[in-house]
Order: C-alpha cells, then structure tokens, then sequence
C-alpha cells in the first residue's frame, strides 16, 4: 500500500509533514508513506529542504495522494506541462488535497461538481474554477477529500487511514498524536469531522455514512 504526498518546491512544512507523520503511525509491512517530488530536492516556504522519496510518475500509480500546498501552487497550475504530469485517477486512487492543492485538483478536473475545503487565501483561486468551496476543515466524496487550513491535515490523513486500514487504525494514529490530556477529545473532534464521509461496508454493498455526531473516541480507541 502506497500512499505518496505530493510535495512541491516552496512547500507548506505542516501541511505536508503532519499528513506524513500521522500516516506513518500505520506499522505494516507493505505500507508506504512517501514524500513525491518533482526533483530530487524541494525547499519549503521557510526554506527547510528535503529529499524526494518517490517520484510523480510513482505518485500516479499509488493507491493513495495527497496534494499538499505552498506559495507557488499557483504558478503550477499555469504550467501545462507540470499538470500534464499529474495523472491520478479517483476510480482507482484515493485522492486527498490540503489547502491550495485543492486548486490543483480544481484544475485537473477532479473536483468538477463536488464541493471543496481549502484555506482563506487560495478559496477565490478556486472559486474561479467554479468549484464552491465550504466553510469547514474537511469534505470528502467518494475517492476524493479535500481539507482546509494548515492543522486539518490530521483530518487528511486520518482519513485516508480510515479508508485503508479501518476507524481503528485511524483512531489509533490520531491518539498517538493527541497532547497529552486531551487525547480522547482530540481523537473525537476528528473523528466528528471524517465520519460523516466515510462508507459504511456491508456485503456487497458500499453505502455512505451518516453523520455522528455523538461520536465517543473513549468507546472505541485501542489501548495506547
């Protein structure tokens, strides 16, 4: 299982590094959380450079992707032949975008009918495209979610976890992050923002979730 974030030059550090972080609390053997770069080498925002761990072209064949965002987001997207690069897939991919990647996905074509999270400065870029965006940290349809503001990258991530590997691994994930003395409130808040966008699984039939808004982390995480 590979899950590869999408990383570019002039990069947000939180948005793409809480995501891997969190997503790395899965401990399994063919599970594989990779920063997917461009180049062999990108900076971020504050100039902190880091090494790309798999490729776009490795990127296109994941089973999961997170488009992070930066201060050149825009620039990309006017880039034909970077875009022409990007060639995910929501029929055979989860497909995740954190603040301005949600303009990327916009202007992909991913989006098309479906609303939008994404943070303050990028929401009239992407409005441009037509896509509405909501007042709220996380949305997600289908194969494709998307997230708003630096800190709901947790949200992002949990969520793909909750996708792959079950709402326990999820809470599981998210726990070990939580500070300490808040664990179970924090682990329920993003379980309150995902539940609502994640299948419910029966024989045969795959059925969307209710929301739940009673949800109760302290009933369900594993022990720590």
């Amino acid at each position: 299982m590979h899950i590869a974030i999408l990383t570019f030059e002039g990069f947000n550090e939180l948005d793409s590094l809480i995501a891997f972080g969190i997503l790395n609390r899965v401990k399994r053997p063919d599970w594989r959380v990779s920063i997917a770069c461009r180049t062999t080498r990108v900076r971020s925002m504050n100039g902190l450079a880091i090494e790309s761990q798999a490729t776009w072209r490795d990127a296109n064949e994941a089973d999961a992707v997170i488009v992070g965002s930066g201060i050149l987001t825009r620039d990309i997207v006017e880039d034909r032949s970077l875009m022409a690069e990007m060639r995910f897939d929501p029929s055979r991919q989860l497909l995740g975008a954190q603040c301005s990647g949600t303009l990327v996905l916009a202007k992909l074509g991913v989006l098309n009918d479906v609303p939008a999270c994404t943070d303050l400065i990028t929401k009239p870029w992407v409005e441009e495209t037509g896509v509405k965006v909501l007042n709220q940290p996380f949305f997600a349809k289908d194969n494709v979610a998307t997230a708003g503001g630096c800190l709901a990258s947790q949200y992002l991530a949990a969520w793909v976890i909750a996708r792959l590997e079950g709402i326990e691994a999820a809470e599981s994930a998210l726990h070990y992050v939580a500070p300490v003395g808040e664990k179970d409130e924090f682990v329920s808040r993003a379980m309150r923002n995902i539940s609502p966008y994640l299948p419910k699984r029966f024989p045969g039939i795959l059925l969307p979730a209710r929301a739940t808004p009673g949800y109760d982390a302290a009933s369900r995480r594993p022990d720590s």
